[in-house]
């Protein structure tokens, strides 16, 4: 039995991908982290950009994307971050209609 001839240079086995990282990847966690931490108003940037390159990387399935685990991270603190934006914005909406409401009787 022989072995098979040596691919030539420079070709590409069957079945690879190469691989790449998206290029917002870091963007979208640090935004989701600091839409929990410091600013709740980062958290819809978070969420909206990370879908969006969670859509690009469906789409582009020739690669495969090393930081998928950062943009989901991001993208879900981002979630996490605009929930409880709406919960403050509803909160202090609800205390100023009783402060209101308190006030005038």
């Amino acid at each position: 039995m022989s072995t098979p001839p040596p691919p030539p240079p420079g070709a590409v086995p069957y079945g690879y991908r190469p691989t790449a990282e998206h290029p917002n990847g870091t963007t979208i966690l640090v935004l989701g982290i600091l839409s929990l931490v410091v600013c709740g108003l980062l958290g819809p940037v978070a969420w909206s950009m990370g879908n969006n390159a969670v859509r690009e990387m469906n789409a582009n399935q020739a690669v495969e994307y090393r930081n998928r685990g950062n943009v989901t991270a991001g993208r879900v603190c981002g979630i996490i971050g605009s929930v409880l934006l709406a919960i403050q914005v509803l909160f202090f909406i609800f205390f100023f209609a009783v402060l209101a409401s308190s006030g005038s009787s």
